[in-house]
């Protein structure tokens, strides 16, 4: 990004510290740009998951999946992109972050065709789905029971390749139907990790 020192503080020290700032300078000139070129939007609209992370005001962290058909990732224009929220478990954990700390990390991979990932660094806020369509009219249209409550919006800083090295070549298997919006516990995975037996056992031992 020309005129603008990429990396934080703690890279380029670790970049001193091991010897690294060559290697490091020509991924920042070469890779990272400040906005979304043709290429980037094109593979963003056909990703169908993405994964999103924040911090809250005190840096505690949180990493969470977001997914929906190609496209649910929405370019705005090269400098904006938004994604959905729907109705969730009620926690907010990514929202409630971003409501304290602006931040956000967005990666999506593609594991099927090009086994290759898009880093996607901003700043997000949350806008109201009515709000938003009232500016973009062609936000995606929401899907039968399942209607988008809020949007967060996106303004891209950094842009930048993730490697295939190490990126598994998955092949798709045929997607059950999938009960959007729905509050059946089976549905939802039910108590797969037994987090809940566990704290009802814990209960009846104090």
């Amino acid at each position: 990004m020309p005129g603008t020192r990429c990396g934080s503080d703690g890279e380029h020290e670790l970049q001193d510290r091991y010897g690294t700032q060559d290697r490091a300078e020509r991924f920042y000139q070469d890779q990272v740009l400040d906005q979304l070129n043709p290429t980037m939007i094109e593979f963003i609209a056909r990703m169908d998951m993405a994964f999103i992370a924040t911090a809250d005001k005190h840096g505690e962290c949180d990493a969470s999946f977001r997914a929906g058909l190609p496209g649910f990732l929405h370019v705005i224009d090269e400098r904006t992109i938004a994604y959905p929220e729907y109705r969730g478990n009620g926690v907010h954990a990514s929202l409630g972050n971003i409501l304290e700390n602006p931040h956000v990390g967005i990666l999506l991979i593609d594991f099927v065709q090009d086994l290759i990932g898009l880093h996607i660094n901003g700043s997000a806020r949350i806008v109201d789905d009515t709000a938003l369509r009232h500016n973009v009219p062609e936000l995606p249209e929401n899907l039968k029971g399942r209607a988008a409550q809020h949007w967060v919006v996106i303004d891209v800083e950094e842009a930048y390749i993730h490697c295939r090295k190490h990126i598994p070549h998955l092949v798709p298997a045929a997607r059950e139907q999938r009960e959007w919006g729905t509050d059946n516990t089976r549905a939802k995975g039910g108590d797969y990790f037994g987090a809940k037996a566990q704290a009802q056992a814990d209960a009846l031992v104090r």
